[in-house]
């Protein structure tokens, strides 16, 4: 289970520059298995059962999932994560199994952080647990962004106690490059907060 942080606040114009260009970002990848791809108009309903059915095992680790959202509020809030990429950034897709229709989990790409650095958020489904869904979608948007010229660093971040997320990134390779003190945002978090990270390979 991690984290694929809702949309931020917009850090345009005046926060850092986007790294991602217009074309970086396919709308869909294939994952080991999986398909990533991005949310279509009509799959409101099945990604708020998604979320319905896993809220739970989210609400401990994601400051998003303090609350179970209305239908209506979760269908306001997914209409705005359909824009690629929305106002703050950031491209949501569903993970789904190999039938291209039942929803698996949400990764996502955040570019809102500047100097080269993009960051990958993600969770999956309960019932789904353990199958290695977060990691290999996570595989496959790390090495999107690991061959783009504009991308000098990828980035996880997950709560030091958020065992799951830290294992995933750990699994992809990606080195610990710090822990700070960022707040807690959810139930479950100690406040201290790991930066995973993993550079794009010299030429």
């Amino acid at each position: 289970m991690d984290s694929a942080p809702p949309a931020r606040p917009t850090v345009r114009p005046s926060g850092p520059a986007p790294v991602l260009r217009p074309g970086d970002v396919p709308e869909r990848l294939d994952a080991e298995g999986l398909v990533v791809r991005r949310w279509r108009a009509g799959e409101a309903g099945a990604r708020y059962r998604m979320i319905t059915a896993s809220f739970a095992h989210l609400h401990p680790w994601m400051g998003w999932a303090d609350r179970l959202p209305t239908e209506p509020e979760h269908a306001e809030r997914f209409a705005r994560s359909l824009a690629w990429p929305n106002a703050g950034g950031s491209y949501a897709f569903g993970v789904f199994a190999a039938d291209d229709r039942t929803p698996l989990g949400m990764v996502g790409l955040h570019d809102q952080r500047g100097g080269g650095a993009v960051e990958i958020g993600y969770w999956c489904h309960v019932d789904h647990l353990g199958r290695g869904v977060a990691t290999r979608a996570a595989r496959a948007l790390t090495g999107l962004l690991t061959g783009l010229p504009a991308v000098e660093r990828v980035e996880i971040r997950c709560d030091e106690a958020n065992l799951r997320s830290a294992e995933v990134a750990r699994r992809l390779g990606y080195r610990l490059e710090r822990i700070e003190e960022d707040g807690v945002r959810a139930p479950a978090e100690s406040g201290r907060g790991m930066v995973w990270v993993k550079e794009r390979p010299a030429p």
